[in-house]
């Protein structure tokens, strides 16, 4: 594995596609106003299947109006549409005006107001692909960080105009790369990593530019283009929008359609399943299962077209990762955001913090230190969860090929069983968290972090967590000697694991463990003004921020490691 990964680290791979107009995403923004209305009649005919009815589709609208407006006096973002709200208060005088017309008249209106509003929401969703702006931002992103990386870490002057050090020196991609560069080329490639930071999706994209991909569609959350810097680069790099304020019927049948309809023109696409930032700071267990049906709707119209002889029989292919960070920037609010709401249900607002400046500053903390990220690419799926092979045939437990078109399949012919699709989503969403846990990373600061947090836990063993969480820092001590055991226990569990196949590790987990212990201290949370982890002056271990320590320990929570402790 050590080698490969070197050899991932050091290679440099020629693009698949040499010119961006064969790209998919170039030819979805050329086209981009018959593209709109197709996501518009699509979404327009799924919402009136769900409510069938002149007053389900009555009440629908009046719940959407209503929902919009609340959202608008109570969670503005700057991003929003300055027209929205004379635009909400027409359509809620369209639907007033309805009192008084025949029933005929009433459903025809009402026809015409979801149309308009689902209509409106694929512009907003929408992203805006462009060339050149493509490539000023891609280079952009390249120079900056290349130099941010030299001129912190060679400390001369005119370092930050070298090129000694590289980003492939940061960020490691690890994993499937060949695969995924050959089912690129065979199919369409939907890619689906974990969440933990706003940083995710330039990394990603960076990601997806240095393995030689043509750029893929992506949703990012709304709340990203709030920050200018993010702003720019997102609708750049082509991005659709993802709002998820709006919970509404028109509007998510509007961001399912965008999807499909993008993967069935052969768009590459990126999403992040978990639907947002992991708060707590594990790895995602429970995926949003809307976006990732839109894979199984597409590719049962591929199927379905390729029997009307419309278009030749392409597969969409599932590729999940997993993103391997020391420190997470937005650590402290995330976990005090799921500690506020554990164990509740509702809906949780995105609250960030961090503007262009805060995030400019974070980067060049980043550059400026030793720590490292690490990309994992794992094996490629199918729509229903079976892994495929490096030539995209779908293969079942026992490696034999299988023909996923079979289960789109009804008395020898392609049809549409909603009920059925659902539980080939559920499949899906089940095998990505499984393979989640299978490629992720182990890092120092992940081990030191999970046992020192378990340690305290068995130390007081009737506190419940929030009891727990309020110690004073006084009374959290652990002599080092008895820390490094638990680690060294703890780390052989890992190895095991990974020769069960069950998880990976960085090879810096290795060696002896004295170091090993003292570089995941020195990662850990590194760049927070509270240390969540550090040695006293005796050398013992203790923690400056316990709900922050909580956080980076959730990494390796769902590995029952915490018997070894």
């Amino acid at each position: 594995m050590e080698v490969a990964e070197k050899k991932n680290k050091n290679k440099r791979y020629k693009p698949i596609l040499d010119s961006i107009p064969d790209w998919p995403v170039y030819q979805l923004s050329k086209n981009r106003k018959e593209f709109l209305e197709a996501v518009t009649e699509h979404a327009f005919r799924q919402a009136k299947q769900l409510r069938p009815t002149t007053k389900q589709l009555l009440d629908e609208l009046e719940a959407t109006v209503y929902r919009e407006q609340q959202r608008m006096k109570r969670n503005r973002w700057r991003v929003d549409p300055q027209d929205e709200v004379p635009f909400w208060a027409s359509v809620k005088d369209e639907l007033v005006s309805l009192t008084n017309k025949t029933s005929d008249e009433v459903q025809s209106k009402a026809d015409d107001i979801l149309y308009k509003i689902i209509h409106r929401y694929a512009g907003e969703i929408a992203g805006n692909f462009k060339p050149s702006s493509y490539r000023f931002a891609r280079e952009l992103v390249k120079f900056w960080f290349a130099r941010l990386l030299n001129g912190a870490r060679v400390k001369k002057f005119g370092a930050f105009f070298r090129n000694k050090y590289t980003l492939r020196d940061k960020i490691h991609i690890v994993g499937k790369v060949k695969q995924l560069r050959k089912l690129a080329k065979k199919g369409t490639v939907i890619m689906v990593p974990t969440h933990f930071s706003n940083l995710d999706s330039i990394l990603i994209g960076w990601v997806i530019h240095s393995l030689g991909l043509p750029a893929f569609i992506y949703g990012a959350g709304l709340n990203l283009f709030n920050i200018k810097i993010f702003a720019y680069f997102m609708n750049s790099l082509g991005a659709y929008k993802v709002d998820r304020r709006k919970k509404n019927l028109p509007y998510l049948e509007t961001l399912k359609a965008y999807s499909t309809l993008a993967i069935q023109k052969g768009a590459h696409s990126l999403f992040f399943p978990g639907g947002t930032r992991s708060r707590s700071g594990m790895i995602e267990k429970q995926l949003k299962l809307g976006l990732l049906s839109s894979t199984v709707e597409a590719q049962r119209n591929l199927y379905l077209k390729s029997q009307q002889g419309e278009t030749e029989i392409r597969k969409i292919f599932v590729v999940p990762v997993t993103l391997n960070y020391h420190f997470v920037l937005e650590a402290p609010d995330l976990i005090d955001d799921y500690l506020s709401v554990k164990g509740q249900d509702r809906y949780l607002p995105e609250h960030d913090k961090y503007g262009s400046w805060q995030l400019l500053q974070f980067l060049y903390k980043f550059f400026s230190k030793g720590s490292n990220i690490s990309v994992s690419i794992g094996r490629g799926l199918d729509v229903l969860g079976n892994y495929v092979d490096d030539e995209g045939n779908s293969l079942d437990p026992h490696n034999r090929i299988i023909n996923t078109r079979d289960y789109f399949v009804s008395s020898d012919e392609i049809v549409i069983d909603k009920q059925r699709e659902d539980q080939y989503t559920r499949m899906l969403s089940q095998k990505i968290v499984t393979e989640y846990h299978r490629i992720n990373r182990v890092f120092a600061s992940h081990l030191v972090a999970f046992v020192a947090f378990e340690m305290w836990q068995h130390k007081h063993p009737k506190l419940d967590l929030f009891e727990l969480l309020r110690l004073p820092e006084e009374d959290l001590m652990i002599p080092y000697e008895e820390f490094r055991m638990v680690c060294k226990r703890v780390r052989k569990q890992i190895y095991q694991l990974k020769t069960e196949d069950k998880v990976n590790h960085a090879t810096h987990l290795k060696g002896k463990i004295d170091l090993v212990i003292r570089h995941g201290l020195e990662n850990v949370g590194i760049f927070h003004l509270k240390r969540p982890l550090l040695f006293n002056k005796e050398g013992n271990i203790i923690t400056r921020d316990l709900n922050t320590l909580y956080y980076y320990h959730n990494r390796l929570v769902g590995y029952d490691l915490e018997k070894f402790i």
